[in-house]
């Protein structure tokens, strides 16, 4: 009887992962930058421009790089934890700019379970039952003004 447990405790473990919940979740870069918790990281010496939005003239590229980020999504709605994980993602970019002596970031798509989404406006997350997560990739250059 013992081991009839194990096993049917086992393959219900094993079935979990089968209603797992993922869903798209899509919100606006400026909601985003607009967030109060934006203003005391983001400084403003870097810029973010998704694919297909206007940018100013580059100057010079520096390379690609993605940045991810996870967040705990429990009692939180899924549009808040797309733009925490966002603001995440977008100060390791920033950080990573200013390194490279860039002042902006281009052509900015993100990624939800490695499916790539693009916008000139808006990015997607990715939100789990319990962790949502975002994965921005973009190129650092020097803009003009």
């Amino acid at each position: 009887m013992n081991k009839l447990l194990i096993v049917s405790l086992l393959a219900l473990a094993a079935a979990v992962p089968a209603y797992a919940r993922n869903t798209p979740v899509t919100v606006t870069l400026q909601s985003v930058l607009d967030m109060p918790e934006a203003s005391g990281k983001l400084d403003g010496t870097v810029k973010f421009y998704l694919a297909g939005s206007p940018t100013p003239k580059v100057v010079k590229k520096f390379g690609e790089d993605t940045s991810n980020a996870k967040t705990n999504a429990f009692n939180k709605s899924a549009e808040a934890a797309c733009r925490w994980n966002a603001l995440s993602a977008l100060i390791k970019l920033q950080d990573k700019a200013k390194r490279e002596g860039a002042n902006a970031v281009i052509e900015i798509t993100s990624y939800s379970e490695k499916v790539p989404f693009s916008s000139p406006t808006d990015i997607q997350c990715s939100d789990g039952a319990f962790l949502a997560g975002i994965a921005l990739k973009g190129t650092y250059a020097t803009v003009g003004k």
